[in-house]
């Protein structure tokens, strides 16, 4: 089943709304709407624009789906996975996302989710999964320079979003 509209509203929650020309201090993207930065939307849709305050969730989508959700696999991971999976390409980008992933289940960090990650996947329990890949996720954040700066609010998401997932996963 095909869970994209549900973990994108979920991600979009996490990413937040509007931010100004200057962006957040210290965050290197510039002025930023629901999560896509001035310079990806121009990209997307092929010349320059004013301003990035009229953006919705409906105009958003299909660039979320293809750069992210798809690059991460999201349409064939298991519930909940699928929204850790998604939130963290959206955050890091989809190779990061899925070795990460790769590295929680003990396998090759190859970026690839094929015939022997998807084994592993479905040979795990999706709850402790979901926990193990968690706990990659924040990790990862640690281990990031820009940490003091952005660490509390990346490991605010990661619990977040973590409970999200076992609830998705549990109501299956």
């Amino acid at each position: 089943m095909n869970n994209f509209k549900e973990c994108l509203a979920l991600v979009l929650k996490s990413e937040g709304g509007w931010t100004g020309a200057q962006g957040l201090k210290g965050d290197p993207g510039g002025e930023t709407n629901l999560g896509v930065t001035k310079a990806v939307w121009e990209e997307w849709v092929g010349h320059p624009v004013n301003s990035m305050k009229n953006l919705t969730p409906d105009l958003v989508a299909p660039l979320y789906e293809q750069r992210y959700w798809r690059p991460c696999y999201g349409e064939v991971l298991p519930r909940g996975l699928d929204l850790l999976s998604f939130s963290m390409a959206v955050n890091a980008g989809p190779g990061r996302s899925v070795k990460l992933l790769q590295q929680s289940l003990g396998c090759v960090p190859d970026g690839v989710i094929g015939p022997a990650t998807r084994s592993l996947i479905l040979a795990t329990n999706s709850a402790t999964l979901i926990s193990k890949f968690s706990e990659t996720r924040r990790e990862y954040y640690r281990s990031l320079k820009t940490f003091p700066i952005f660490g509390a609010g990346w490991l605010k998401r990661v619990d977040n979003e973590e409970k999200e997932a076992l609830n998705m996963c549990k109501n299956g």
